[in-house]
């Protein structure tokens, strides 16, 4: 009997809990738990019934026939008890586990999050892009200062942005469009005649909820890909809205010998935008890349769940 509760034991920690219990099959369990429990007693009767232990217990004790079934009675019991008492024991040795377990992977992600967030507004705007842009703003300050002013404020603009507006976990939608499209402006002073930039975007924004910054990663990506001094070049931007989904096509031109990191182009990358996706929309969105080499033409296109 006590290697068949061990059996028991383990068989209701390892089997029955986590694939009844802990999936939410409730009564599926307790019919489980029925079943174990019926067993063990048909397994201590036929292994009584083997040994003839009424037999013997009544050539030793002269044990009556009534006293006999009074005494079946309580071993039955007895074994129940004891069942129940190692199902009860696996049971919360598990969830006790689960719970541990539960609570250490909700930390790493609330410590990986925090992480993630502070790194991704240090780097999220990649340095050389304010050099480049403070160069270009130089060069036009000596011919132009009507389109130097106009860069400056759109900068300082984006910068407001990324300082404030940014340290909430979230924005709003039309705040995000506002930045994409002030970090637009600003690339119009590096890209030359050769390169079309089509930027399409819903024409009645509906304001929900969004990660701040969630959209540049793949623009910053695209300039950096997509573009030549040489060939003529494109890059398309497409945000799409409707009542419970929100979407963002990048595609961008290619171009042969080219040497492409795509996951670490930018700043962050898309390895760790895509952990950010993980930690702000789990389960909530879908990020598919792809290249193709007989377009030339390189795409990411991202889909969110909102509410």
């Amino acid at each position: 009997m006590y290697v068949i509760w061990i059996i028991v034991f383990y068989l209701t920690y390892k089997i029955i809990i986590p694939t009844l219990l802990f999936q939410g099959k409730n009564g599926f369990f307790f019919i489980a738990i029925c079943i174990l429990t019926l067993s063990v007693l048909y397994i201590s009767d036929t292994f009584n019934s083997l040994i003839n232990l009424d037999a013997i217990l009544n050539q030793h004790f002269k044990i009556s026939k009534k006293d006999n079934m009074h005494g079946a009675l309580i071993s039955n019991l007895s074994e129940i008890i004891i069942t129940l008492l190692m199902v009860g024991a696996s049971t919360v040795i598990s969830v006790a586990k689960k719970l541990q377990a539960e609570t250490q992977v909700r930390q790493n992600l609330e410590k990986e999050k925090v992480t993630s967030e502070l790194s991704f507004l240090k780097s999220q705007i990649n340095p050389h892009f304010f050099f480049n842009i403070l160069n270009s703003i130089y060069a036009l300050a000596g011919t132009e200062n009507q389109p130097a002013r106009e860069a400056i404020y759109t900068l300082s603009h984006m910068m407001r942005y990324v300082l404030y507006d940014t340290r909430n976990n979230m924005t709003t939608l039309s705040k995000e469009i506002g930045f994409v499209e002030d970090y637009l402006k600003l690339m119009e002073l590096r890209i030359t005649d050769k390169v079309q930039v089509i930027f399409e975007k819903p024409t009645n924004v509906k304001d929900v909820e969004v990660a701040p910054m969630l959209f540049l990663p793949f623009i910053e990506n695209a300039y950096k890909h997509g573009i030549s001094g040489i060939y003529p070049s494109y890059i398309y931007i497409g945000i799409q809205q409707s009542e419970r989904l929100l979407q963002i096509e990048v595609r961008n031109s290619i171009f042969e010998n080219q040497t492409l990191s795509k996951e670490e182009s930018n700043g962050i990358g898309l390895i760790n935008t895509r952990r950010r996706l993980d930690l702000i929309y789990p389960g909530k969105y879908e990020l598919v890349t792809n290249e193709d080499t007989l377009q030339m033409e390189y795409s990411v296109i991202l889909k969110l769940q909102i509410s």
